[in-house]
Formats: C-alpha cells, structure tokens, sequence
C-alpha cells in the first residue's frame, strides 16, 4: 500500500456552474485531509461541496454543505474533512458567484 500526500484542487476560483474538480483515480481510494475557500469579494457569496460515489451525479441527495461566505472571510470545511472517495468517487462544487470564491484541497491518495 501506498500513501501520497498531494493538492486534490490547486487553488481555483469555484465555478458557478456545477463542476467535478477532483475524481479519484483507477486503483484509488482519497481521503480528504484539508478544505479552504476564500471568498475575495465585497459581499457574500455561496459555496457548495458535493460527495459523489462512482457512477452517480451530483445532486442535493450527496451535497455535504452549503456555506455563504461573508466578504472576505475564509472558512476550512470541517464538513468536508475526512470523507473518503472510493475509485471514481468525486468532489463537485458550485460557488453562487463566478470569479470569487477560491478553493483548495489536499488529502491522502492510497493505492
């Protein structure tokens, strides 16, 4: 068995249309360790993280949280910490507001 520590989104800006950043590979299971988004706007905006099994979609039934972000603010996403992600399992997110809400995510791949 083998554990690798690494980014599973580099910083990026959350879309505002419903978008897969991160999918556990082939032979994979992915433990999320770290969620940060930083809303860099004046007012609030809304982000949502979505856990979605292989082979499903996603959709309020897998949404894990949804979070407005006050102007400025940066919340870590303890909701989000520690979910695993089996083969094919993937993380989809959709922020209220394109081009303000920054995300980043690490966590552990084990093959």
């Amino acid at each position: 068995m083998t554990v690798t520590a690494r980014p599973l989104v580099t910083a990026q800006y959350a879309p505002n249309s419903e978008t897969t950043l991160y999918t556990a590979p082939s032979g994979t299971r992915t433990i999320i360790d770290k969620c940060t988004g930083t809303n860099g706007t004046a007012g609030a905006v809304t982000l949502a993280i979505k856990i979605v099994a292989n082979g499903g979609s996603a959709s309020a039934a897998n949404q894990v949280i949804s979070k407005s972000l006050a102007a400025g603010e940066a919340y870590t996403f303890p909701e989000v910490v520690g979910h695993v992600l089996e083969t094919g399992g993937f993380v989809s997110v959709l922020a209220g507001a394109a081009s303000s809400v920054v995300i980043r995510m690490s966590g552990r791949e084990v093959t």
